[in-house]
């Protein structure tokens, strides 16, 4: 019984397509993921070593399908902290690209198919695993970190019928693969558009290649997803005077995109006839939490929107209750069945059942308008107190980002606001942009140079990985 998707509802429409010319048909790729899954024998533990190409995603959809566990990672992650991972997990199995097999010396090779292989570990332990567990996603993208989201097959089938419903996505679609699919927004797109019985055309490409474009054009791609990161390349790249007459639809989350560049794809969408949809989501919640219809992404720029379909937002003051009046600021909270279980630290967590009862504090700051559209300021850990001036530190970034088109990033302690540019020559102007904005003595500033903002896997900063420039 298939737990997600009902392939055989699309048999002989392809469903998978890369750029070497493999695919795979809906008929086939149930055929073949049921031949994996029979090789697993039982319902496990399996790490998958994820990359975008077809052998990594038919992995995925057997085991999710077949009710085997994956912990999805990025098959970049580095080797020792991998090691960590699995001695805190102990999985039974291995999904891993053929080329990497020599990895992991010792262990049994039990089956091939489409470059990816399964290798059976030596750890004995096979830890007990809650019912409706589906499936293990990292909150921040490459990082080596044990702590994992517990989503449920409730939470992934709910929020890909949701994504379906509010895209209008159908068996015509074809996606382009832009981001890791072991990034919950990567793989958000993978879950709806196989519901829908599109085909998805993978590639290990990026958009600043010109074989992705050639890839795109060839097999006429009707959609792209991106994080703001993305679409400040695009930007970069002049992406408005490309030709692309299948495109239908592009879609931004991961992080709020700057108000001026929401403006600009609203715009480029509206005159050509294309979609430009803004979304809000974490993997706390499966994926998705809100989107801005596109008709209204001109007329609400700045919006992440509404909530999804099955969804509900709401806003909480700091005295614990709820903001009903708008253009006021509020720890976002969201209520659906998308919500996440909870998080595991360890193997012995994935027996525990659900800790959420579908409700999630995002640790969003956010307001809403008049007509009810949703308006993300702030993380509610993102401030410091500056000479007992609570100073927002994304909107600092956001200032710098907007004033000197320059890649910035903030952080600090109370007293002393640390802020990270990638051009030198920027050093001492932002330092008097920033202490005029918030009309603060200059010396709780401190701007450094750096070669290059560290950013995980899905282009948001990782700010932690700042702190030893400065402490």
């Amino acid at each position: 019984m298939s737990r997600i998707w009902n392939l055989e509802q699309y048999a002989g429409r392809t469903a998978l397509a890369d750029e070497y010319g493999n695919m795979l048909t809906y008929d086939l790729l149930k055929a073949e993921a049921y031949i994996l899954a029979e090789q697993v024998g039982k319902r496990c533990l399996i790490f998958c070593l994820c990359r975008n190409e077809i052998g990594s995603i038919l992995g995925y959809v057997s085991f999710i399908n077949n009710a085997i566990v994956p912990v999805l990672l990025n098959s970049h992650l580095e080797k020792e902290l991998l090691n960590d991972l699995m001695d805190a997990y102990e999985p039974v199995f291995l999904w891993v690209p053929k080329d990497q097999v020599g990895q992991f010396p010792g262990m049994e090779r039990i089956h091939e198919a489409y470059d990816y292989v399964l290798l059976r570990t030596r750890y004995e332990k096979n830890y007990p695993l809650y019912g409706e567990l589906g499936l293990l996603l990292t909150t921040s993208g490459s990082t080596g970190s044990p702590k994992f989201v517990r989503q449920s097959y409730t939470n992934i089938l709910d929020n890909a019928q949701s994504i379906v419903k509010y895209l209008e996505l159908d068996e015509s679609e074809r996606p382009i693969t832009t981001l890791p699919m072991n990034y919950t927004y990567g793989l958000s797109i993978i879950n709806s558009h196989l519901l829908a019985g599109a085909t998805i055309l993978v590639t290990e490409k990026t958009l600043m290649q010109k074989e992705f474009w050639s890839f795109f054009r060839e097999e006429e791609a009707t959609s792209f997803g991106g994080v703001p990161y993305t679409y400040e390349m695009l930007d970069k790249l002049r992406f408005y005077r490309m030709n692309l007459p299948s495109l239908r639809t592009m879609t931004q989350a991961g992080g709020k995109i700057l108000p001026e560049l929401h403006e600009k794809f609203a715009n480029y969408a509206k005159e050509h006839g294309k979609r430009f949809v803004v979304m809000y989501g974490q993997c706390e919640a499966t994926a998705r939490m809100g989107y801005l219809p596109y008709e209204k992404a001109v007329e609400k720029k700045g919006s992440m929107g509404i909530a999804i379909p099955g969804g509900k937002f709401y806003l909480m003051d700091v005295n614990g209750k709820e903001v009903t009046t708008p253009n006021v600021t509020g720890e976002l909270v969201y209520e659906g069945r998308n919500v996440t279980l909870g998080y595991a630290e360890c193997g012995d967590d994935l027996a525990k059942g659900d800790e959420r009862n579908g409700i999630l504090e995002t640790g969003d700051m956010a307001q809403f308008d008049e007509d009810g559209y949703y308006y993300i300021v702030g993380r509610k850990k993102r401030f410091l107190k500056i000479y007992g001036n609570r100073v927002n530190l994304d909107e600092v970034d956001r200032l710098i980002k907007g004033a000197f088109e320059i890649e910035a990033a903030s952080v600090g302690v109370d007293d002393h606001m640390y802020i990270f540019v990638t051009d030198e020559k920027y050093r001492e102007p932002v330092k008097g942009f920033i202490a005029g904005k918030t009309r603060l003595n200059p010396a709780a500033f401190k701007v450094l140079f750096i070669d290059e903002i560290p950013k995980n896997d899905s282009g948001k900063t990782l700010y932690k990985e700042l702190s030893k420039y400065y402490e």
